[in-house]
């Protein structure tokens, strides 16, 4: 059988990786076996969250679907997005692309500094169905949902809402003080959260500036996940823990995120990053790298 030779870029967005396809002029479609084997990092390439860049039906400048490590498609993806946008906007010689994704439309454009990209990722959804969540609350600021003791728990009340995926935020005192990887899985498949969740511990340890850590849906912990992070911004300004702008801090790095007051639309920059280029036989899943990153100037999409 001839082999089929496809090229892809292994990229991060504060070490929340990708490996990136361009399926605009060659269609790509993989079977959640096969993304999982590519994705494990022990046997595969390694990787977050699978990308693929194809032409938009809408007529903007691509569409990005996204699959996550056990190669389960999902709609949102805010690091993925500031990375294709940064790709998008070298290929064009343009500043600012629209990207259609299957949570909407989402603007990218650029920002001070080499290799920064803002992406306006819309307006959060806070209304219980919307999230969505199994049963009704009033006020998603903080809902009815622990893990341990009733009367001693280790994590409660989280606030939830959603940025084209679901997402519970406990705050803590210490993100580092709970054993997520512990917890993380079983929060992330409560019955609260008909299609999963992602779990986020987060504190704010001075004004303005909150310290984040992740566990991602069908992922696990990730050095940084940028819709948690517009998530963690958006709660800390529900609950006056900090104003509209914040800085979020991950372990992959920080994460800057307004949530806009004139349109109600959270604004995420942060750093993108081009580890290197790579190649594939998608009948054998051998691949090597072919190129370099940032280091030597990669990076268009191709």
């Amino acid at each position: 059988m001839a082999s089929d030779i496809r090229p892809f870029l292994k990229m991060n967005g504060l070490g929340n990786d990708f490996v990136v396809w361009d399926a605009r002029a060659q269609p790509l479609r993989l079977s959640n076996e096969v993304i999982a084997r590519l994705g494990d990092r022990d046997i595969g390439i390694g990787f977050d969250q699978m990308i693929t860049v194809e032409k938009s039906a809408l007529g903007v400048d691509a569409f990005m679907r996204i699959h996550n490590q056990n190669g389960g498609e999902v709609s949102a993806c805010g690091n993925a997005t500031r990375c294709v946008g940064r790709l998008l906007m070298e290929e064009a010689g343009k500043d600012l692309v629209t990207i259609e994704t299957s949570a909407g439309l989402l603007h990218a454009f650029d920002s001070p500094g080499p290799f920064n990209v803002t992406v306006d990722m819309g307006a959060p959804r806070l209304a219980w169905d919307e999230i969505p969540l199994a049963e009704e609350f009033a006020d998603t600021r903080a809902i009815e949902l622990q893990i341990g003791p009733i009367d001693d728990p280790v994590l409660h009340t989280p606030a939830a809402l959603s940025m084209g995926n679901p997402h519970a935020i406990f705050w803590v005192d210490d993100v580092e003080g709970y054993e997520l990887e512990r917890f993380g899985p079983l929060l992330e498949h409560h019955p609260i959260f008909p299609e999963g969740a992602n779990i986020s511990l987060a504190h704010v340890f001075d004004e303005n500036q909150i310290r984040l850590k992740v566990w991602e849906r069908g992922v696990g912990l990730t050095l940084a996940c940028g819709t948690a992070a517009c998530a963690a911004g958006v709660a800390a300004a529900r609950d006056s823990k900090t104003g509209r702008k914040s800085t979020i801090h991950l372990p992959g790095g920080p994460i800057g995120i307004e949530w806009r007051e004139s349109d109600g639309h959270v604004l995420m920059t942060g750093l993108t990053e081009v580890e290197f280029e790579g190649e594939i036989d998608l009948e054998t899943l051998e691949w090597r790298r072919i190129g370099s990153g940032d280091s030597t100037e990669a990076g268009a999409a191709s």
